[in-house]
């Protein structure tokens, strides 16, 4: 049977309550007669002197009016001579039933106000249930069993994280097969922590670990034991456990654990007493089961970093997972997983699309494909083609075009310079990520865009990467100066990132050759653990004035090279920005062209032909080798 909507049981309940009221109101205010009482024999002899005019006689009751309009009541023993006495004096007479209303009906209308309004202040104590519990239960944990009935995961709707699923495949067979790991003496680990960025399937992994295991699975967010009374987040990890117990062999999986598991005494007021009691209660309950118990408690977390010592030593959680942001073969992977039931044209190619996607975590990937099936939509296609994965990713990256903003003939020129310069830069230095596109419509918060994508995943970056990235970033400002003689704001952002890096190049990765390969300045500290607010200056006046020309430096020369290769190449430079205020957006294509035509000795033959194929090209082939290779090892 389907259910109601909660909106129509809300109105119908109100409804309800709305009548009741009116009836109530009703019964209570009904009308009453303004009559006083008599005495009989003052009644006959009002009859006798002709001073009652009218009388309604019901059972033993009499009520009559005056001759002056005043009402009465009295009542009457059983009196033959009534009637014939009323008539002698012309009394108008009236009569009603005796009332046979039952004695329970009398009850009803007297209590029934009153057991409405119990009936009331119940409805409102269950609606402010917590947990599944009663009105004032708080300590009932708030933990969601997850049954047969909802979507099954496994580990075939997970991808990209090979290393991690197996390491957690050890879990699922301790749960089916518990023996096969205490026979000989060794203790399956009673926490698992999933550490990595948000984003790369953390709960995920730990809803497949459940469905894989056949087991009952306990799902709850760590913010749901924090509550405003001090103890009742223990008392709910109490019953979670109790719960568990009885469940056993079972998961209970704590989601964002950093919300209940932070360090402990710290914070600018001190520590927060109902979170501290809660975490001790969860130390207290991991140290009280044994591990042949079967409950094992998975939890995820970003920020491993501000979790308390105790929490993460061995015997609570023995060990922990990372789940990373995968790599080319990972993002492959995870685009087939979700493109499994998408209607798609024969030219999407998903390594082509893995490899335009460096840095995206599961979630991002998702999205990705959502915003291709909503532009396909959208276009009344039938199927979701490469230009709309194209479309997509170009919003993810860069954000909506703003098609409202309308520049001046100005305001376009100066951006199509500074993106033209920022271009041809990144183009002509041999360390820089290849560019991917160009455009100077008008993107989220930018005016124009200048996209560069790396040929393969990046772990490490060397010195001269870092160099020809702040020649790059200057580029824009730069070709400002050069062509148009004008400094604007649009190079904000670029010299606010190339000062960072420079900055961080000398006092973080010790690549000043003044300086040498020493880290100046302690790392601030997050202000909830109450360690730093301020950066730690562990270093001399004099030092802090060599740090500030050093990085000057850098910038100044980054700037200067710059300068000389568009000089050099100004009439590149004039093309580019010919044509991206004609066509508003260039490609990597378009760039090569237009180098050819004047310098064909500068096209980049390692990102474009090589034996014939086009970088993207070899970039598959390069993974289908890799590929290759693993299996023929295994």
């Amino acid at each position: 049977m389907e259910k109601l909507n909660p909106f129509y049981k809300n109105l119908a309940l109100w409804l309800a309550i709305t009548l009741m009221v009116i009836f109530l109101f009703n019964v209570v205010n009904k009308p009453q007669e303004q009559s006083f009482e008599i005495a009989y024999s003052s009644f006959l002899d009002s009859v006798e002197k002709g001073r009652v005019v009218q009388v309604t006689i019901q059972d033993n009751t009499i009520r009559g009016i005056f001759i002056d309009g005043k009402p009465f009541r009295t009542y009457a023993p059983e009196d033959p001579n009534l009637i014939s006495l009323l008539r002698r004096y012309s009394v108008e007479i009236s009569a009603k039933p005796k009332d046979e209303s039952p004695w329970y009906m009398t009850v009803l209308v007297s209590w029934l106000p009153m057991i409405v309004l119990i009936g009331i202040w119940i409805f409102f104590m269950r609606q402010m249930q917590v947990g599944g519990g009663k009105a004032m239960s708080f300590g009932r944990s708030r933990a969601r069993l997850l049954n047969e009935s909802m979507k099954r995961v496994t580990f075939e709707d997970v991808a990209g994280v090979d290393e991690a699923k197996e390491e957690l495949r050890e879990i699922v067979e301790f749960l089916k097969d518990p023996r096969k790991f205490t026979r000989l003496g060794g203790r399956i680990p009673k926490g698992v922590l999933l550490v990595g960025a948000p984003g790369t399937g953390k709960t995920l992994l730990a809803r497949a670990i459940a469905g894989e295991a056949g087991v009952p699975f306990f799902s709850i967010s760590g913010s749901d034991f924090v509550e405003m009374f001090v103890g009742v987040g223990a008392a709910r990890v109490r019953d979670l456990f109790q719960q568990g117990k009885k469940h056993a062999p079972c998961i209970i999986f704590i989601d964002e654990i950093d919300a209940v598991g932070r360090h402990r005494g710290a914070g600018l007021g001190g520590g927060h007493d109902e979170r501290e009691q809660t975490l001790n209660q969860l130390l207290v309950e991991m140290d009280g089961f044994e591990s042949n118990e079967g409950v094992i408690l998975i939890a995820a977390t970003n920020r491993p970093d501000v979790l308390d010592p105790a929490l993460l030593r061995p015997g609570r959680f023995d060990r922990q997972v990372v789940v990373p942001v995968p790599d080319i073969r990972g993002r492959e992977s995870i685009l087939k997983v979700h493109l499994r039931n998408k209607p798609l044209a024969p030219d999407v190619d998903v390594k082509v699309l893995a490899k335009g996607t460096p840095g995206f975590s599961g979630a991002d990937l998702e999205n990705l494909v959502n915003e291709a099936a909503l532009l396909a939509a959208r276009k009344n296609k039938d199927r979701i083609d490469m230009e709309d994965f194209e479309e997509a990713k170009d919003k993810v990256l860069m954000g909506l075009e703003r098609k409202s903003v309308v520049l001046s003939e100005e305001e376009k020129k100066i951006t199509a310079y500074h993106e033209a310069g920022h271009a041809l830069v990144a183009y002509l230095l041999p360390n820089t990520d290849p560019v991917h596109k160009v455009t100077i419509i008008p993107r989220g918060r930018a005016l124009g865009l200048t996209q560069q994508l790396p040929e393969g995943d990046r772990h490490t970056y060397t010195k001269e990467y870092l160099m020809d990235t702040l020649c790059t970033l200057m580029g824009g400002r730069v070709a400002e100066e050069m062509v148009l003689n004008k400094k604007t704001t649009g190079a904000a952002n670029d010299i606010e990132r190339a000062t960072e890096i420079a900055r961080r190049m000398v006092c973080e990765w010790g690549m000043s050759d003044r300086l040498g390969p020493l880290a100046f300045g302690k790392r601030e500290e997050q202000i909830f653990l109450g360690r730093e607010i301020t950066r730690h200056q562990d270093y001399s006046e004099s030092t802090a004035v060599e740090i500030d020309r050093e990085v000057r430096g850098i910038v100044e020369g980054c700037y200067e090279r710059a300068k000389a290769l568009l000089s050099e190449h100004i009439e590149i430079l004039h093309a580019i920005a010919r044509e991206l205020l004609e066509k508003e957006t260039l490609t990597r294509r378009d760039i090569d062209r237009i180098v050819e035509s004047f310098r064909p000795d500068l096209v980049r033959q390692d990102r474009g032909e090589e034996d014939g194929k086009t970088a993207d090209e070899q970039a598959e082939v390069k993974v289908e080798e890799e590929i290759k290779e693993e299996t023929d090892v295994t």
